[in-house]
């Protein structure tokens, strides 16, 4: 099924868009017919994936290279939009920074925060209110599976992400008057580049990871029916309803107690 090109386009931004789950995203929105906005750090990746997203599904794009923990970075993204009608903000972008707390870098714990959670603010106050306007419209926020119970080795990244689920939330309740859909994605294990963040091998993990295109598929999904939350997979679903936070976490403790580096691939 695809996604309504009317009420959710014509244009889409779809942040941290050079690679896993946002670059998914930006192939099945251009699939739809939706032009597409793709922003991210990493501009010359950008302007690879945009020209080829306009060859194979005949979609114009737009590429804003952009570090979205950067305190300005809002400025950039409305200049590239104030002209083009946006019917759909992707707000992607996250980076983890995994390892025992009082050991990390603050400074770079509070990049971590200004990405993951004031990026996803400014996007969501800029585009949300130019979506009421014209009464329809939806934002999808990538949170995390889990985040919420807090993750041992992960803490400051999993409270970052509880934050997008909360905000999430209560837009979906508040939009939904003026005609926009708002969707929370919490994505478990999927085969992106930060599980190599993670030091995790993907064939000897507990539960196999995702593919990046399933998420991004079940989340549209989710969208177009207007539902706050969306736990792409059977496994992920059952797992979030029937495994206590304390096994997860314990679980989660033992994965990631290991030297770890910052996860950069997805900004």
């Amino acid at each position: 099924m695809r996604i309504n090109a009317h009420r959710f386009g014509p244009w889409a931004v779809v942040t941290g868009a050079s690679s896993g789950i946002g670059r998914e995203f930006a192939h099945q929105l251009a699939d739809a017919g939706i032009n597409v906005v793709l922003v991210a750090r990493r501009l010359a990746v950008l302007q690879e994936l945009g020209p080829a997203l306009a060859r194979g599904y005949g979609v114009d794009y737009r590429a804003v290279g952009v570090d979205l923990s950067d305190p300005g970075m809002l400025t950039p993204i409305i200049e590239a939009t104030n002209d083009i009608d946006v019917g759909l903000l992707v707000s992607n972008a996250g980076e983890a920074l995994p390892g025992p707390f009082v050991e990390s870098d603050l400074q770079a714990q509070r990049a971590i925060l200004r990405l993951n959670t004031a990026a996803h603010l400014g996007l969501s106050h800029h585009f949300g209110e130019r979506m009421a306007r014209r009464g329809r419209g939806g934002i999808v926020l990538v949170s995390a599976l889990g985040a919420t119970h807090g993750v041992p080795y992960l803490a400051h990244t999993a409270a970052t992400k509880a934050y997008v689920s909360s905000l999430g939330a209560g837009l979906h309740g508040e939009l939904a008057k003026q005609g926009v859909h708002v969707t929370v994605l919490h994505p478990g294990p999927t085969r992106t580049p930060a599980l190599a963040v993670f030091g995790l091998d993907p064939d000897k993990m507990p539960i196999s990871p995702m593919a990046p295109e399933v998420c991004a598929r079940e989340a549209l999904r989710a969208l177009e029916r207007n539902r706050a939350n969306c736990i792409p997979g059977r496994v992920n679903r059952v797992t979030a309803a029937l495994v206590p936070a304390s096994v997860t976490r314990s679980m989660m403790s033992r994965m990631l107690l290991r030297p770890s580096r910052v996860e950069t691939a997805s900004r």
